[in-house]
C-alpha cells in the first residue's frame, strides 16, 4: 500500500482543483481568508462570494459551520451547476446587516443548499434573499438578452426572520429557478415568503411556510404576480408551478392569503399558466385571513389536487377571484379535484354580511369554474351566494363528506431555533412529511379515495409518490392499507396531537 504524507496530499487536491478538466471541491470557513487561502481543506477561503468568483464548472464548494456576516454574492455564469454547500446542514450561517444577505444578480447554474439564512437583528435594508436578472442588461438596455439569471436553485435551506420586506423575492426577468426543500419563516412588514414578480419559470415544491404569532401586517406568503409591466423583459409571471408544499399558521394582513396571484392592479394579465397542485394549507390559527387563495388580473390557472383543513377563520373559505380597476377580468380559472374541510362548521363565518364559500365579484372574472372537489363544513350546509360568478351549486360533480382528517388545530409549529426544530424532527424534510402524515393523509374508508378525476390529476401526490389508476382527491394518494398502517405509526410515534 502506498501511503501519502501530508503534504503529497495537499499537493495531489492543488493540482486536481486546477485541472480545468475536472470538477474541484473547495473550502470556506468562517477563520479563512480570500487573501491569503487556497481554498484547500486546510487553507480555507472566507466568502462563498470569493469561493464563486474561483470556481469552475462542475465544482463544489463546502461551507463549513459558524456565522458569515457580510452579503454574499453569486456572480458567475457556469455551463456545469455549480454546488454552494453547507457541510453540516443549517450550520452554516449567512447574516448581513444591510439589506439582502445572498443576492444573485448575474449569476447562473449555481445551487444554494442547507444554509441557516436572515437578518442580522439590526439590519434596516430590504429582503433576505434577492435573485433578478441584470446580465441580461449587460448587453443591451432593453433586457432579457441571453444570457440571462437562470439555473438557480435554493434547496434545504432555512431563510427567516426579515427585519424588512421579503424573505426571497425572484423579480426582474430571471428564468428557470427553483425553490426546493426549504423552510420559510417570518418576513417583515406587508411582504412575502416568497414574491414571484416579473419572471419565467419559477418552481417552489417541498417547501414548508408559515409565521410565528404576532405578524398581523405581513402579506400572503407566495405572491406571484408583475409589478412594473414593460419595464423588463418580461409582461406577466408565467411558467409558474407551486407543487408539494406546506402552508400553516397563519398569523398575518386580514387581507391577504396563503396564496395570492396578482396583486397591483396593472393593466396587463399579471400571471399566467400557473400551476398550484399537490399543496397542503393547514389552518391551525385563530387569526384571521382573507381567504386561502386570491387570483386577480390574471388568466390560465390551475388549482387541483390541494388540501385545506381545519378552521381558517376567513372571510372566504374557498378562494377570492377579483380585478382591480386597471387589470383585465380573470380568464380560465380552474379548481379541480380539491378538498375543502372545516370541521368547526364556520365556512366562511368571518364575512362582513354572512358565510361565505367563495367571493367572486361579478364582472371581475369571465371564465372560472369548480369541478369533482370534496367540501366539508362540520356538518353545516355549504354557504351559497347567487350574487358571485362562480358558487357551490356550479360544481356538478361536489361531494359533501368528512373526508376523516386530523385536526390541526393543536400541530407543534416546527418553529426552528438555530439548532433544533420545535416538533423534534432533524431537518426540514422531516418537518414536512410529518406534516403530510400527520394531517393531510386519510384512512380507507374516507370518501377522498379514489374519487379524483384521473383525466386532470399529476402523476404524484405531495409526497412525490406515483398515483395509482383511481387517484383520490385532494394531495395525499392512500396507495394501500400499508400506508394507513404506516401512517397510525408515523402519527403514534410523533405525537400527533
Amino acid at each position: 500500500m502506498v501511503r501519502m504524507t501530508r503534504l503529497s496530499l495537499l499537493l495531489l487536491i492543488t493540482l486536481l482543483n486546477c485541472n480545468p478538466g475536472l470538477a474541484a471541491t473547495w473550502y470556506v470557513a468562517a477563520d479563512g481568508s480570500d487573501e491569503t487561502g487556497t481554498g484547500s481543506p486546510g487553507n480555507p477561503w472566507a466568502s462563498i462570494t470569493h469561493a464563486v468568483d474561483k470556481a469552475g464548472d462542475g465544482d463544489e464548494i463546502i461551507v463549513r459551520p459558524g456565522t458569515y456576516n457580510g452579503r454574499q454574492s453569486l456572480r458567475r455564469q457556469f455551463d456545469e451547476p455549480v454546488l454552494v454547500r453547507s457541510e453540516v446542514p443549517y450550520a452554516a450561517r449567512l447574516r448581513h446587516d444591510s439589506g439582502a444577505a445572498l443576492i444573485v444578480f448575474y449569476g447562473k447554474n449555481i445551487t444554494v443548499e442547507g444554509f441557516d439564512i436572515a437578518h442580522a437583528p439590526s439590519n434596516t435594508g430590504a429582503l433576505v434573499v434577492q435573485i433578478q436578472d441584470l446580465l441580461g442588461k449587460v448587453s443591451g438596455s432593453d433586457g432579457g438578452l441571453d444570457p440571462v439569471v437562470s439555473g438557480i436553485t435554493l434547496r434545504n435551506n432555512i431563510i427567516h426572520s426579515s427585519t424588512n420586506n421579503d424573505l426571497l423575492k425572484i423579480n426582474n426577468g430571471a428564468e428557470d429557478i427553483q425553490v426546493e426543500g426549504n423552510l420559510f419563516f417570518n418576513p417583515q412588514g406587508s411582504d412575502e415568503h416568497i414574491d414571484i414578480n416579473s419572471v419565467i419559470g419559477v418552481d417552489v415544491v417541498d417547501n414548508v411556510f408559515f409565521n410565528t404569532s404576532a405578524r398581523p401586517n405581513t402579506s400572503s406568503f407566495v405572491v406571484i404576480k408583475d409589478s412594473n409591466g414593460n419595464d423588463d423583459s418580461v409582461l406577466g409571471s408565467q411558467a409558474i408551478h407551486l407543487r408539494r408544499n406546506v402552508f400553516l399558521n397563519w398569523y398575518g394582513s386580514i387581507g391577504q392569503s396563503f396564496i395570492r396571484i396578482g396583486e397591483d392592479g396593472t393593466s396587463n394579465f399579471e400571471a399566467f399558466d400557473v400551476l398550484i397542485e399537490n399543496n397542503l394549507l393547514l389552518g391551525n390559527s385563530e387569526a384571521l385571513m382573507r381567504t386561502p387563495l386570491t387570483i386577480q388580473g390574471s388568466r390560465d390557472i390551475v388549482f387541483r389536487h390541494n388540501t385545506i383543513s381545519g378552521d381558517l377563520p376567513s372571510r372566504s373559505y374557498v378562494a377570492r377571484l377579483i380585478a382591480g380597476p386597471a387589470n383585465p377580468p380573470n380568464e380560465e380559472i380552474r379548481l379541480v379535484n380539491n378538498v375543502w374541510s372545516d370541521p368547526y362548521g364556520s365556512m366562511g363565518s368571518e364575512a362582513l354580511l354572512k358565510a361565505d364559500f367563495i367571493d367572486a365579484p361579478l364582472g371581475q372574472t369571465s371564465s372560472a369554474s369548480l369541478d369533482n372537489n370534496l367540501y366539508y363544513n362540520g356538518g353545516n350546509p355549504i354557504p351559497l351566494d347567487a350574487k358571485q360568478a362562480i358558487d357551490f351549486e356550479d360544481d356538478a360533480r361536489a361531494t359533501v363528506a368528512d373526508p376523516g382528517l386530523l385536526d390541526p388545530a393543536k400541530l407543534q409549529v416546527p418553529i426552528w431555533n438555530g439548532t433544533s426544530f420545535a416538533d423534534g424532527s432533524a431537518s426540514v424534510r422531516e418537518v414536512f412529511e410529518r406534516l403530510v402524515w400527520c394531517y393531510g393523509s386519510a384512512d380507507a374508508l374516507s370518501p377522498l379515495v379514489d374519487a379524483a378525476d384521473p383525466t386532470d390529476s399529476p402523476l404524484e401526490d405531495i409526497l412525490g409518490r406515483a398515483r395509482d389508476g383511481s387517484p383520490d382527491l385532494g394531495a395525499f394518494e392512500r396507495l394501500s392499507e400499508v400506508d394507513r398502517v404506516f401512517a397510525d405509526r408515523f402519527q403514534l410515534a410523533t405525537g400527533c396531537p
